[in-house]
């Protein structure tokens, strides 16, 4: 995975601009999610190393005592985010690709659904294609865990392609799901960091045809 050390251009007017208060829910047992929406939001526009536990509890409109109860620091607060989204996404995926027999279109499936998940959230995107990428310690930690077993949803499908003889079996799986990874990570930083807006899943088509040219049986 290329980790991309670059600047948030969303950062630089943000210090000059007022984080709106995120709307706190009715319901007590949703604190938890309002305070990360909250801290994705201050994360991805101030950037997480210029941002404190104050900010994410001045944007939630909660005091900055009762982030310590649900949260160990602001540390806790980026671990917490990347959990959460990447439980959703697994699920998600799973849910999507359940019964699909085609290697090609539950590898489809799982690129719009990366991409339309990260489209659908500028500051979501921001935190995962940029401040994430900012901490070797954190990279090394995601890499290990849940990204492990996205990367398996995505070695199975083209290892399956592979057996069925429809994919090339001259490229080790492991390496085309790399390639396939970070192909779709490297679109979501760019529409992260393009002053054009555009649809980001619409592209995911375009990134299968590719890859499946590239690794179909010849």
């Amino acid at each position: 995975m290329t980790i991309h050390s670059v600047a948030n251009p969303m950062r630089s007017s943000s210090s000059a601009r007022r984080l709106s208060v995120v709307r706190q829910p009715a319901a007590t047992g949703e604190k938890r999610d309002l305070i990360l929406r909250a801290a994705t939001k201050v994360f991805a526009q101030n950037g997480y190393f210029q941002s404190q536990v104050a900010d994410v509890a001045r944007v939630a409109g909660v005091a900055a005592g009762t982030v310590y109860l649900y949260f160990k620091g602001k540390d806790d607060l980026l671990v917490s985010i990347f959990e959460r989204s990447m439980n959703d996404v697994l699920a998600e995926v799973r849910d999507a690709i359940d019964g699909v027999e085609d290697p090609a279109e539950r590898l489809r499936q799982i690129a719009r659904l990366h991409l339309g998940r990260l489209g659908r959230d500028k500051d979501l995107a921001v935190v995962f294609q940029v401040e994430l990428r900012q901490s070797v310690k954190f990279m090394e930690r995601f890499s290990e865990t849940f990204l492990q077993d996205y990367f398996k949803l995505i070695r199975q499908a083209i290892a399956d392609g592979q057996q069925g003889g429809a994919f090339r079996k001259d490229i080790s799986a492991t390496t085309a799901t790399k390639i396939f990874f970070g192909a779709l990570d490297e679109m979501a930083t760019n529409w992260v960091l393009s002053r054009r807006k555009y649809d980001l899943r619409v592209e995911a088509d375009a990134v299968v045809d590719l890859f499946i040219n590239g690794v179909k049986r010849r």
